[in-house]
């Protein structure tokens, strides 16, 4: 995942984006990056954010960039932003994207006169280059992003700075979100609503999906209307959305609570619990919401080291990534022995780590830990955003069970144990409890977390776990 950020502001934007990027780094730690646009030109600075917050990495930077135009980013793989020369003149580009159809899109480049990419260290291409070269085949530039938009087999929301402003535009059904706040004197565009709260901005508009925008210290102006068929992500509220953040005029930490509540609804062990917690920390507004159903305490039996360590799934290597994972969660032993314990996760994936942190409450003392998910058994790899850098659906400890049970004829079965009432469903969950060494195993049911967000479920992504585009 990638977070985006931009300001056209009569006075110096530098500061307003140096703060609103940074409010952006729950979303990757690995590059960020801003360019601005003033008197002097475009200034660009890019560094690697892996080890060092952005703010530290930056504050040099910001001392002396000038300029009233300006976007950032921070971005789990690719460096950010791209600033690039073309017969459309001077521009910078941010993205956040996933391309599936990468090197199709590639060959088509060559084919039509591109001669070269320039490549990461891993020596791929960078999707922002390839999104800019997708702009540049148009003859304007409101044209190319809508062109890049729909040549891409995946998402793509991105914001464009010119010499005269910012173009801002949704990913055409709307799987990732891009915000407009307004002060006196500018506008931002937001990847996350609340990051220019505390910089003065007020809500403006939430773009639609598909909708583009052309934004100057004077105004916004709409260049492409939204579409009427979103398919936004279901994860923003389950995970990746902070607490504070706001999609689609619906709540994060609120969504988190009724989430909760709808799992104890269901949940016959609630009666077999001394207290419910949440694993750090998306699974804690789930857990609050799931003590406040239940009519149980909420504990935190962990307590996470936040100063130093980043987000456990960013290292490349997974055992890196374990290690990490155990390094960041410090028990407090008198509320994990002898404790009935309902430890709600925002999701498993792997469920390595989980099976890890379950073993560590049993080894602390705990008499029985009852292991609830905030969303259903993640059956498909994501085809839309970097939920997870999984190479294989295999990878998914739900598609290892259904393999075991079902051999080559695995994927002709998923619908089966897509669905909460089927056999073949409650024979998976009973699996996997049993592997992870979990007391008891519930996940949320899709249409629950649904209701739960508050939205169509013809509006809402749910292709991790119903396999439906």
């Amino acid at each position: 995942m990638s977070g985006i950020f931009g300001v056209a502001s009569k006075d110096n934007s530098v500061y307003d984006l140096f703060f609103g990027i940074d409010y952006h780094s729950h979303l990757g730690t690995r590059r960020g990056g801003m360019v601005v646009y003033g008197r002097e030109g475009f200034s660009r600075a890019i560094h690697n954010i892996e080890n060092t917050p952005f703010r530290t990495k930056f504050e040099h930077d910001v001392e002396s960039m000038k300029g009233q135009l300006g976007i950032g980013c921070i971005s789990d793989y690719e460096p950010q932003p791209i600033l690039v020369q073309s017969h459309l003149g001077t521009f910078a580009l941010v993205t956040v994207s996933k391309i599936n159809n990468m090197q199709e899109l590639i060959n088509e480049a060559y084919k039509s006169g591109h001669t070269q990419f320039q490549v990461m260290s891993s020596e791929e291409v960078n999707a922002t280059e390839l999104v800019a070269s997708l702009i540049n085949l148009k003859d304007n530039i409101a044209d190319g992003i809508r062109y890049a938009q729909e040549m891409v087999d995946g998402s793509l929301t991105l914001l464009v700075l010119t010499k005269e402003g910012i173009y801002a535009a949704r990913d055409l059904v709307g799987r990732t979100p891009l915000q407009i706040g307004h002060k006196e004197g500018g506008f931002c565009a937001s990847f996350e609503s609340f990051a220019y709260v505390n910089l003065g901005y007020k809500d403006y508009k939430e773009l639609g999906p598909g909708e583009m925008v052309f934004i100057t210290p004077d105004g916004v102006e709409e260049i492409k209307p939204a579409g009427d068929k979103m398919r936004i992500c279901a994860f923003l509220w389950i995970y990746y959305g902070y607490p504070n953040s706001v999609y689609e005029g619906i709540s994060v930490e609120e969504m988190r609570y009724r989430n909760g509540a709808m799992i104890a609804k269901r949940d016959e062990a609630c009666q077999d619990i001394d207290y419910a917690a949440g694993v750090p920390d998306s699974g804690t507004a789930h857990a609050i919401g799931y003590a406040n159903e239940a009519h149980v305490p909420f504990s935190r039996p962990f307590i996470k080291y936040t100063p130093t360590w980043p987000r456990s799934f960013m290292p490349t290597n997974q055992s890196v990534r374990e290690m990490i994972a155990r390094m960041k969660l410090v028990p407090v032993d008198g509320l994990i022995q002898d404790k009935r314990i309902a430890l709600i996760d925002d999701s498993i994936v792997r469920g390595t780590q989980l099976r890890d942190t379950i073993k560590y409450l049993y080894n602390s003392g705990a008499k029985k830990v009852h292991v609830r998910a905030a969303c259903p058994p993640i059956t498909f790899a994501c085809k839309f955003l970097n939920f997870s850098r999984s190479r294989s659906v295999m990878d998914l400890i739900t598609r290892r069970v259904i393999h075991d049970f079902e051999g080559d004829s695995d994927v002709e079965k998923l619908d089966d144990y897509s669905n909460p009432d089927h056999p073949c469903y409650k024979h998976m969950v009973a699996e996997i409890c049993k592997r992870q060494g979990f007391d008891s195993l519930q996940y949320e049911r899709l249409d629950d977390m649904i209701t739960a967000i508050g939205l169509p479920k013809c509006k809402v992504c749910t292709y991790c776990w119903d396999g439906k585009e």
